[in-house]
């Protein structure tokens, strides 16, 4: 058992360099999903129905879709429609669309919990529609979804590891490859299971240190 943890320390390249790609993978999706999620938010508040019809109808089919079968869509079923990505610009396509709508829908729980006179006080100052969302809804909304946009981050770096199947070199998919290679199945990945929980723990330490921050500034 021992001499099969040192098969893996021996690769410990190629699985750093399976964490980096999936830090930087789980990274810029959080912060495309997060973004398109603000943005997908004020449409599921619009007083428009047909856009907050639309908007709802696509974060309920994101929500309903497995990730693994949202993944195989983008890289094998868009192909079929000429649209082509590469194995990790595929990668990070499927995280960010599916996160975004769970990014979406939590801020837009949070939305709700607000407060009507800090709309009002908004639309007194003459803010409305997007500036409004921008400069008085979004900090307050930020704050109070901080913990579930932690819980969310957490999901992308789980889910990350479903992209192995469209062979991203990430995480799972270095593990794999050494297991496969030198037959160290588990040696191999309770080492990808300890990296996977060091990047959780980061993001519920920086999680905790903005809800300090929040606190402080109350």
């Amino acid at each position: 058992m021992i001499k099969d943890f040192v098969i893996v320390w021996e690769h410990r390249d190629q699985m750093l360099n399976g964490l980096m790609n999936t830090l930087w993978l789980s990274l810029c999706s959080a912060v495309l999903a997060f973004a398109l999620g603000a943005l997908l938010t004020t449409a599921l508040t619009s007083r428009a129905r047909p856009v907050a019809a639309l908007a709802r109808s696509f974060v309920d089919t994101m929500r309903c879709l497995p990730f693994l079968l949202f993944a195989y869509l983008v890289y094998y079923g868009l192909p079929s429609f000429g649209i082509r990505f590469s194995n990790w610009g595929a990668g990070l396509i499927a995280l960010t669309l599916y996160n975004t709508a769970y990014m979406a829908e939590l801020l837009r729980a949070a939305w709700a919990g607000l407060s009507p006179e800090l709309i009002e006080a908004g639309h007194a100052f003459g803010f409305f529609g997007l500036n409004l969302f921008r400069r008085i809804v979004l900090p307050p909304v930020i704050l109070a979804a901080v913990p579930m946009i932690g819980n969310q981050m957490i999901q992308i770096i789980k889910d990350s590891a479903f992209l192995s199947i469209i062979a991203v070199p990430e995480l799972t998919h270095e593990a794999s490859s050494i297991q496969a290679t030198y037959f160290v199945p588990f040696a191999a990945f309770v080492a990808a299971v300890l990296l996977y929980w060091v990047l959780c723990l980061i993001v519920e330490a920086a999680v905790a240190g903005v809800g300090q921050m929040a606190e402080a500034r109350r």
